[in-house]
């Protein structure tokens, strides 16, 4: 066999520059390797294509096949960038120039380089998915430590010179560039901090199945190896497959063998053991018996010996245990018989493995899923031998339920984590769109990895699209995930849109992403509901409004910027998410509105109802461009998830508008007055009409809203009793309806308290209006600070006035977590609990015009008690006073010394209650169709005692560090009740004098 000398070049850290990012590059956070592509000319650099022609690839026509497949695609990927191919050559045989692939011990042309001392494997040879990309004289040298390290290796390169991960799944443009060079020197991969990687195509039906059928005859293999090629594109290794009535190994036999040539790990779900799909046995179910161990034992064993069989020959990680057929608990409910049966099934199920094997199970990858009801098992004591990788599981809605135990970091099998950003199930579906944010992904895959769990990350991504952005985040993430602060989760998402859209609008485009996300997590599509939100108090549902429609139009406007090769990628990534999230949305503040108005006698209730059919009719539009129209009608189909009506948890047969009323107009123009602050209307209330209160500090305005319940023109006038009472308007007409605003010339009003009337009438119908004011200095104060006269108010938990660390601890904002702008939270989150004494806190200065009691109510996320035995603390003082403790998951205590963790739950039992209902005070726990999942936050309230009236300070410690703060609210006010609670309104440093009112 003839082997070209090749001559040595002295290695060099290689600086990386993307020809498809013009004159810029990305900082590229999630990956250690730099850009080190260029199409500047330079002797010292080496050529894949320049003038028309590319390099040769060559690669060992022994080494994998899957590293062959993926050599054949980067000569195409060279093709779409530059207009020619690279040749692949399956040769040892090798010419001058070219680009030389290849597996360490498996690949007789790297061999050779190592032999002759022109490459050094030593920092990648016997690694786990590592390696080395080289010049090496005037060739270019890709060598992997494994088969997933050299293709990770190729398709790397492809990245680099412009073909997206997402090409295919998203139709994302290749970046085009005529010359292509390398840099000289040599890069080194590492191997990844989380060893696999992958997703579950889950909840498939009808959006993924139905467009796999229309597409490829089915959810076979010509389906799947466009997953796989993406993994792999994306540096994953790991896929449960498609279970809803789908079984991988059996539907399409191609599929298994089609897997593991490419180099993807297979595995089956939570609840399918042995690599039998739950297909595979309702399929022989008369022949296999029923789907109990205790009286079908033999039967079971032989189903999954007969599976681990036929599946022996391929790269699998085996799901061991049992539960309940169709993915419920086994059992009639009885913990401890369940407990003794599941011993005896994993020992059953390792003797098989031992059989079918003919090696120590512990020489075979295992993984044992605590999900639901396993999670009891296991805090009661059950477990599974310390080569098995034990699958903690997050509580279905993207918070993870437990932490590392610290008893469980050393064993052999390691820990991994089953995590969901599709649902379909309890606590309710959340399947549509996506809802996930990177700031909150990053918030908790940093929990689990610093904790210890880094074996597996396996994700539940449901129809796989529409989720492509936390797709790539996670996989990019789990390679390693100390490479990414909580304060650069923004630069990521720009840089995943300056990969598929280039440098231009990447930032725009991020911002677009990040905030559809963020407003689709404040409330989810399929739990919204007609009155979410206030329409009466803090202009609420205006104001949520109002940023859906701002950010449809910089969508739409930023579409026309879009050139023609990447407008399909746009509306599958921006657009459609932006824009379809916007609708529903605004179907459902619509339908709250004209239920409200309906109920006032607004005839304008009517054009609200008119106003949700056509956003209805709209949604349907947009699912019907998605699967009719992009990409030539590519993706028929895929957007086929019913996600308007929701009742109860699981999926409604179609699309349903929320019930809607419509107003017949009296014969003659009849006066109607609502108020802001009030859901009644008058004439016709028992309740009096009354303003919120006014106070000099805040300097309110409020409205009063004058309509028509009847047919015709009313002709109203408004009067006021005090000149220091201003309204806009004193007379006018009214069609259907006018606002006007109400405010105080403070100039003129009298010092204290005092009121006044506003009179709305028409002809001899009257309307007297209570207008309540209080005209007092505020505190005398050199720091900005927070409250007032008027009741409640709000903290976001970013805006402190002082953070002080602990010992081994501090706060840290966490920016873009949350409903808001950002959290804080504790930095590191392995930080030991501490005594308030010894813990980092938050200070925040506020102003509380009134001694006694106060309430404090602290929306914290809703983390779950990842850590039982212990809880999930967080203390409260004001001023010197001795910190109450609250905890999260159990209540609150009274001091920290009096905090016992006895009788703790060992997890949340979440109602599936419909999230109906009128307008919800703040404190969700007495508001029986709230739920702190639904919501996004949990909400801790305890009563502190203010001594004296003026300038306190309020003290937020950590105990445990996990907890994270979103905002606090002081003195709930439920005559005035709302989702977010008060807007913040920050006090800047002023004179005057404070003293008890």
């Amino acid at each position: 066999m003839f082997r070209k000398k090749i001559k040595f070049s002295v290695f060099a850290i290689i600086t990386f520059f993307n020809p498809a990012f013009s004159q810029t590059t990305r900082s590229d956070l999630l990956w250690t390797l730099p850009q080190y592509i260029t199409v500047k000319s330079n002797t010292k650099q080496f050529t894949i294509a320049d003038g028309g022609k590319a390099a040769t690839i060559y690669v060992d026509p022994e080494d994998w096949k899957g590293v062959i497949r993926a050599a054949g695609d980067l000569g195409d990927d060279v093709r779409k960038v530059t207009g020619n191919a690279a040749q692949v050559l399956e040769s040892n045989t090798i010419s001058k120039n070219a680009i030389l692939v290849g597996t360490i011990g498996k690949s007789h042309i790297i061999d050779q380089l190592i032999a002759e001392k022109k490459i050094d494997v030593s920092k990648i040879k016997g690694k786990w998915e590592s390696f080395i990309i080289q010049t090496v004289g005037d060739d270019l040298v890709v060598a992997g430590s494994d088969k997933r390290g050299t293709i990770y290796g190729i398709y790397d390169i492809s990245e680099k010179i412009g073909v997206s991960p997402w090409y295919w799944w998203t139709d994302a443009p290749v970046k085009k560039s005529k010359n292509l060079y390398v840099k000289s020197g040599t890069y080194v991969q590492n191997s990844p901090k989380v060893k696999y990687r992958g997703i579950f195509i889950n909840d498939e039906s009808p959006s993924f199945s139905g467009w796999a059928h229309a597409k490829f005859g089915g959810i076979n293999s010509k389906a799947y190896v466009h997953i796989f090629e993406l993994l792999l594109r994306l540096k994953a290794n790991y896929l449960w497959p498609a279970m809803w009535g789908n079984a991988f190994n059996e539907d399409d036999p191609m599929s298994p063998v089609l897997a593991n040539e490419y180099g993807i790990v297979m595995g089956t779900s939570h609840h399918e053991p042995m690599m039998r799909a739950q297909k595979e046995y309702t399929n022989r179910k008369k022949e296999v018996g029923p789907w109990d161990y205790v009286a079908n034992a033999d039967n079971l064993k032989k189903f999954w010996t007969d599976g681990l069989e036929r599946n022996k020959a391929y790269d699998n990680l085996i799901t061991i245990g049992m539960r309940g057929d169709g993915d419920v608990a086994m059992g009639k409910g009885d913990d401890a018989e369940n407990i003794n049966t599941l011993k005896k099934v994993i020992a059953d199920q390792r003797t098989i493995i031992k059989n079918v094997y003919h090696k120590d199970p512990s020489e075979v990858p295992q993984l044992w899923a605590i999900f639901t009801e396993v999670q009891r098992y296991y805090d009661a004591g059950l477990n599974v031998p310390d080569d098995v990788t034990l699958l903690f599981c997050d509580n279905n809605w993207g918070y993870i339920r437990r932490t590392g135990p610290a008893k469980e970091l050393k064993r052999k099998g390691g820990l991994g984590m089953y995590y969901h950003i599709d649902m379909n199930g309890g606590p309710w579906n959340d399947r549509w769109i996506n809802t996930t944010t990177i700031p909150k992904l990053r918030e908790q895959l940093n929990l689990a990895y610093q904790t210890g769990i880094d074996r597996i990350w396996i994700v539940n991504v449901g129809d796989l699209k529409p989720k492509e952005m936390p797709i790539d985040f996670i996989m990019r993430y789990a390679w390693n995930p100390t490479t990414l602060s909580a304060n650069q989760t923004f630069n990521y998402l720009t840089d995943w849109a300056t990969g598929i859209f280039g440098q231009e609008h990447a930032r725009e485009i991020a911002d677009i992403v990040s905030n559809y996300s963020k407003y689709n997590l404040m409330r989810k599509p399929e739990v919204e509901a007609p009155r979410i939100f206030s329409f009466v108090n803090y202009n609420e549902a205006d104001r949520v409004l109002k940023q859906w429609r701002d950010l449809v139009a910089k969508a739409e406007s930023l579409e026309k910027k879009m050139p023609a090769d990447a407008k399909d990628a746009y509306y599958q990534l921006v657009l459609y998410p932006a824009r379809a999230s916007a609708g529903v949305a605004g179907i459902y503040i619509a339908a709250g509105r004209n239920n409200l108005f309906a109920k006032q006698g607004r005839t304008s209730a009517n054009d609200y109802a008119k106003q949700a059919n056509d956003l209805f009719e709209l949604d349907q539009r947009l699912s019907n461009r998605y699967n009719d129209s992009i990409a030539g009608g590519k993706w028929q189909n895929m957007m086929s998830d019913v996600h308007i009506g929701y009742k109860q948890w699981s999926m409604p047969r179609q699309n349903t508008l929320p019930s809607l009323s419509l107003v017949t107009p009296l014969t003659e123009p009849t006066l109607g007055v609502a108020v802001e602050g009030s859901t009644d209307a008058w004439p016709g209330a028992i309740t009096k009409a009354e303003l919120p209160q006014f106070d000099m500090l805040d300097k309110q305005s409020y409205y009063i809203d004058i309509f028509n319940r009847g047919m015709g023109i009313v002709q109203y006038t408004a009067k006021t009793d005090k000149p220091w009472i201003k309204v806009s308007s004193f007379e006018g007409v009214v069609a259907k309806e006018q606002r006007i605003s109400v405010t105080i010339d403070w100039k003129t009003a009298p010092e204290g308290a005092a009121n006044g009337i506003i009179e709305i009438a028409q002809g001899d119908t009257k309307v007297p209006i209570l207008v309540n004011i209080l005209k007092k200095a505020g505190p005398v104060t050199k720091q900005a600070y927070y409250g007032g006269f008027s009741g409640e108010f709000s903290i976001p938990a970013g805006k402190y006035n002082a953070k002080i660390a602990g010992k081994g601890a501090k706060w840290i904002l966490l920016p873009g977590l949350g409903r808001t702008e950002a959290c804080m939270g504790i930095y590191p989150v392995t930080a030991p609990s501490a005594t308030p004494d010894k813990a980092p806190r938050l200070e925040y200065n506020i102003f509380l015009p009134r001694r006694g009691g106060t309430r404090v109510c602290l929306g914290v996320l809703p983390s779950q008690d990842v850590n039982p035995a212990r809880g999930l603390r967080i203390g409260v003082a004001i001023d010197g006073g001795k910190p109450v403790i609250l905890d999260a998951r159990k209540g609150y205590v009274d001091t920290f010394n009096e905090y016992t963790p006895a009788n703790l739950s060992h997890s949340l039992v979440l109602k599936a209650l419909p999230p109906l209902g009128p307008d919800y005070a703040l404190v969700s726990r007495r508001q029986p169709r709230r739920n702190e999942i639904f919501d996004n936050l949990r909400w801790l309230d305890v009563d502190v005692n203010v001594k004296k009236p003026g300038m306190h300070t309020l003290k937020v410690y950590m105990v445990d560090p996990e907890i994270v703060l979103e905002r606090i609210v002081i003195n709930p006010d439920n005559r005035y009740p709302s989702y977010f609670g008060a807007p913040d309104i920050q006090h800047k440093a002023a004179s005057g004098v404070t003293s008890e009112p």
